[in-house]
Order: structure tokens, then C-alpha cells, then sequence
């Protein structure tokens, strides 16, 4: 059994008339070290006896009044005050946020028996009970905003970009507990994040719901993306174009934009691209070296057998695309690989 620190023994005997009076000298000494001694093995070999504080004795435990906690529970020394401190010995659940519990000085002696057995306390002081309440704070707009901006940026926005938000009326902080926060999105426009939305969300605790809400908020999704300066038409070259690559707002993007190092030369416009406009993965593509129409080399390989002969390109190509080819003497239609400006691989 652990004997509580906050607990003190004296060694007394009675003197002829009968009274308690105090050993003096050497002998004294050497019997309270005797009785600390044995007070003290017979604790550590599991004595099972419970202490209790003398009534006549300064009450060693004070009851506070009032005390606030937060969802991991009560614990022995929030509630009560003693010197030295009790230990964090959890004596029940923390009331539901909004709530209060009440516990009286009886109650509070069965939780402490319950949480440390063998421990009995007799001589309380302070307050007749305690009333314990959640640690509150507010809920400022920074606070949530960040919030709903870490859940939409997992789960939503992802790689698109970084999410900005903010409210589209004013914000009335809430009380919530004073711990860490979550939210959980519960509903969403179909499109996901758009300019302009409401959003229904839960805001929690890692024990519980504090409480549902639904705002409306303003979006912005910003990327660096490459954009035309002036106008590109289709053919040109991605290293000779005047493009820009500057942070834009892509909230209202839905398809893949196009990414590429600046000034590579194996990239051409499919399309033609109007002044500021964002580049779209599918507005520039492989640069073309064969065009249709142009007689060129087709190697036609079979095992070790390798032969080369004139054909005609029926469609463009780039490096490392097929692309069919025509024998001009047999009128037979290939299809071959193009390796480069001069040259595609036929595989039979």
C-alpha cells in the first residue's frame, strides 16, 4: 500500500496521570525512529489498514468550490487542494461540455477510495462540494477559418493548389472547450469547392460533437501556372513563346493545366492560346517532326533481318508515337514508330 505523502506520524505515551506527554532526550529519539521504522515496513510488506487524518488536526485536504477541466476527466488534484498536491489520480468523467457536476465531500471520499485504495479521509476542509465545469475559450474566425481551410485543402482542393477561404458574412465567435479542435464536413456543392459555397460542418473534440454549423465562404484556389503573354498560335514552338509563369487564382479551373520547364524545346502549341489565358495540359503536346504527306525512312526489322525503304507519313508524329506509313510501290499501309525527323521503326 502507498502511504500519502500529506500524512504525518507522532509517537505518544501516557504519563501517570494519564495524559499523553512527549518522550524526552536520547530515548525519545531513538523510540520515534523505531515506530517511523516500523510504520514505515509495514506499509511496504501490504499492512492493510486505512489512514485517517485526527480531527483535531489542521485539515490537510481543502475542497475547492469551483474548478474547470477539460474532456481527458477529473482528476484528485484539480479538485482538491493539499500540501504537497495529491497525485493526478483520475476520479471520474468530465461533464459533457455545457454541463456542470457537482460532487460533495462524501462522493469525493468514495471516488479517492475507488482511485487509491486503502486511503480514508476523515477531516475535510473548504467548500461542502465542488462544482466542475468544461475549460472554455472562443472560437475566434482565425481559428475556424484555419480549420476549415486544413480540411478542404486534405480532402478536397488536394494538389490543385493552395485554399484560401473567407467568410462571405460576419462571424460570431462560439464558446467551445478550450482543447485541440476538428471539423468534419458533412455537406458540400456537388461541384466541391467553387467561388462561392455553403458549407454544413461538425466541430469536435477527440472524445466529442461540440456542436454543427453551416456558413457560407468564399474561395480561392492560388497556383503558379504558366500563362500566355500574347497571343500563341497553333505550331508554335513552347521555347520560342512569349509565356509567363505567374500565381493565378485556378478555382474555376476543371481540367489538368499544362506543366512544363521553361524554354523546353520538345513542346508545341495544339492550339491556338488568346493573350492571359492559362496553359491546359491538352494545349501543348509532343513537338512534330514528321508531318503527313512526307516521304521519309521506314526501318522495318524482323529478328536479325533489317531493311530500310522510302514511305510516305499519312499522319503527323512525334518522337516516340505511331503513325501510319504507306509503301508507295505496294500501296500497302504500315504503322511504325517515329524515331525522329527522317526515320520511323516498323516491327513485323
Amino acid at each position: 500500500m502507498n502511504v500519502p505523502h500529506n500524512f504525518c506520524f507522532r509517537s505518544t505515551r501516557l504519563g501517570s496521570a494519564g495524559r499523553a506527554s512527549r518522550p524526552t532526550g536520547r530515548t525519545s529519539r531513538v523510540k520515534s525512529s523505531r515506530n517511523l521504522v516500523f510504520l514505515f515496513l509495514f506499509a511496504c510488506l501490504g499492512g492493510g489498514f486505512a489512514l485517517r487524518a485526527s480531527a483535531g488536526e489542521p485539515s490537510s485536504f481543502q475542497v475547492r468550490a469551483t474548478v474547470s477541466v477539460d474532456g481527458a476527466g477529473i482528476f484528485a488534484d484539480q479538485v482538491i487542494q493539499s500540501d504537497p498536491p495529491l497525485a493526478a489520480l483520475r476520479l471520474g468523467d468530465a461533464p459533457a461540455f455545457g454541463k456542470a457536476t457537482v460532487l460533495t465531500r462524501a462522493q469525493l471520499g468514495e471516488l479517492l477510495a475507488a482511485a487509491a485504495p486503502g486511503l480514508a479521509v476523515t477531516n475535510w476542509g473548504g467548500a461542502e462540494a465542488v462544482r466542475i465545469t468544461r475549460r472554455a475559450r472562443s472560437l475566434t474566425e482565425s481559428d475556424i477559418l484555419a480549420l476549415l481551410t486544413t480540411s478542404l485543402q486534405r480532402d478536397y482542393v488536394k494538389d490543385k493548389g493552395e485554399l484560401e477561404l473567407r467568410f462571405s458574412r460576419p462571424w460570431t465567435p462560439p464558446n467551445v472547450p478550450d482543447e485541440a479542435l476538428k471539423v468534419n464536413v458533412l455537406d458540400l456543392p456537388t461541384l466541391g469547392v467553387t467561388p462561392s459555397f455553403i458549407i454544413r460542418f461538425e466541430i469536435h473534440t477527440e472524445r466529442e460533437t461540440v456542436s454543427t454549423l453551416q456558413v457560407a465562404v468564399q474561395a480561392r484556389v492560388w497556383r503558379d501556372v504558366w500563362t500566355a503573354h500574347s497571343m500563341v498560335k497553333r505550331g508554335e514552338l513552347v521555347a520560342g513563346a512569349d509565356l509567363v509563369h505567374e500565381r493565378r487564382d485556378v478555382v474555376n479551373v476543371r481540367e489538368s493545366l499544362a506543366e512544363f520547364t521553361a524554354g523546353d524545346a520538345s513542346l508545341e502549341f495544339a492550339e491556338s492560346v488568346q493573350a492571359n489565358a492559362l496553359l491546359l495540359a491538352r494545349t501543348v503536346k509532343p513537338r512534330t517532326v514528321v508531318r503527313r504527306g512526307q516521304m521519309i525512312v521506314a526501318q522495318v526489322q524482323e529478328g536479325a533481318l533489317n531493311v530500310s525503304l522510302k514511305v510516305e507519313a499519312l499522319e503527323d508524329g512525334a518522337p516516340g508515337q505511331s503513325i501510319r506509313v504507306r509503301n508507295p510501290i505496294s500501296r500497302r499501309d504500315l504503322s511504325g514508330k517515329v524515331l525522329d525527323e527522317q526515320t520511323v521503326l516498323i516491327p513485323l
